[in-house]
């Protein structure tokens, strides 16, 4: 049974992360990329100017501020940010999330010298 593919449990890989803001690749679909990551606290403004980017959150809140306002998220729930539209993740007391979005995006988008900038597809 060696030839059967692996089955994900987001939440699960998503606990085996304690540094918050470091996305990890847990599966690839053709171009695109799983990620789980430990959100908490502010995350910097910012765009993807060539990609959607998709939130799914597995355990807790987040929230999407926006140029418009704010978004809350919770278990369950999924968001698409469109590509080209300032955004922000923000968490007070911590969530577990799955990120949706092509191989090779930056997770800081348009910002060039960020501290949050993280190498782009590292795996569990």
């Amino acid at each position: 049974m060696t030839n059967l593919p692996p089955v994900v449990n987001l939440a699960a890989a998503s606990r085996q992360l304690s540094e918050p803001w470091q996305p990890r690749v847990v599966a690839a679909l053709n171009d695109v990329h799983f990620k789980v990551a430990y959100v908490l606290g502010e995350f910097p403004w910012h765009h993807h100017g060539d990609t959607d980017e998709a939130f799914l959150i597995l355990e807790g809140e987040v929230l999407l501020d926006f140029p418009d306002g704010t978004r809350t998220i919770g278990p369950g729930e999924l968001c698409v940010v469109p590509k080209g539209l300032e955004h922000r993740p923000r968490s007070t007391a911590g969530a577990r999330i799955a990120l949706i979005e092509p191989a090779g995006v930056r997770n800081t988008g348009n910002l060039t010298d960020d501290a949050k900038t993280t190498e782009s597809d590292v795996w569990l």
